[in-house]
């Protein structure tokens, strides 16, 4: 008979980390434990309510939680919902963030855009459960139109601050990937030396990367949708400091007479 969906290590995908080593019941136990601490940065709130930041904070928290649940388990379920609740995650922050400039020829509106999205992350959700084992690497190539659209950016703006933003966000973005594969494919060296915790490492350093991800989102979005505002970046608790925490800051437009 074939295994349960929900049962313990019947997913297709397990990475490096020994199971069952330190828990009874907690498969993975440093994977899901980093994991509680994966359920998105805090961002400032946007002028006008920020409407869109709370599904897309409503869908980091489910990727942490599913995530968590799914390095517990190993499960068949727990892994779909872990590459899921990542895909659903993009497919909000596409719908309401992607640049307008940027929209497909046949593409006049958002209103029209959020219908390409939706479209689009059905046909995606429904792919996922072809061949789950490529879900991961597939979501990883997203990345590099993310990149890809941040060097556009970058190519219009001469503000260092962003500059700097960007350069230490991709920094952290290439040694999360780092992290994730040499998990995925060095696997037997990391269990030969037994230090078998990349993956955990890359839920922090995609974390740490998604910290300054966000506020340069948002700064490009509010450059467009409201450039009277003049967003600017700053960082707490001091520019000088090591390690920082990316925030944007608006300058409110004087009202007209």
């Amino acid at each position: 008979t074939m295994p349960s969906i929900f049962s313990y290590q019947s997913a297709e995908v397990d990475w490096c980390e020994s199971n069952f080593v330190r828990s009874a019941v907690i498969a993975e136990y440093y994977n899901t434990e980093w994991c509680l601490f994966r359920d998105g940065p805090r961002e400032p709130p946007r002028p006008c309510g920020g409407v869109e930041l709370c599904p897309l904070k409503l869908s980091l928290l489910l990727a942490g939680l599913f995530s968590m649940y799914f390095h517990m388990t190993l499960s068949y379920v727990g892994q779909l919902l872990d590459e899921l609740s990542i895909l659903w995650t993009l497919a909000v922050a596409y719908s309401f963030w992607y640049p307008q400039c940027y929209f497909p020829k046949c593409i006049k509106t958002r209103k029209h855009f959020f219908w390409l999205t939706g479209i689009t992350t059905v046909i995606s959700t429904l792919m996922s459960f072809v061949k789950p084992t490529l879900n991961a690497y597939a979501l990883n190539c997203i990345a590099f139109h993310l990149l890809y659209l941040t060097w556009k950016e970058l190519k219009k703006c001469n503000d260092k601050r962003v500059h700097r933003m960007a350069a230490v966000m991709v920094m952290w973005w290439a040694l999360a990937i780092t992290s994730w594969i040499s998990d995925r494919w060095l696997c037997w060296l990391w269990q030969a030396i037994n230090f078998p915790y990349f993956h955990s490492f890359w839920h922090v350093l995609i974390a740490m990367s998604l910290l300054y991800c966000c506020p340069l989102v948002i700064y490009f979005d509010v450059s467009y949708e409201m450039p009277s505002f003049k967003p600017k970046l700053e960082y707490w608790p001091s520019d000088s400091w090591p390690v920082v925490v990316p925030y944007v800051t608006l300058e409110k437009p004087h009202k007209q007479c």
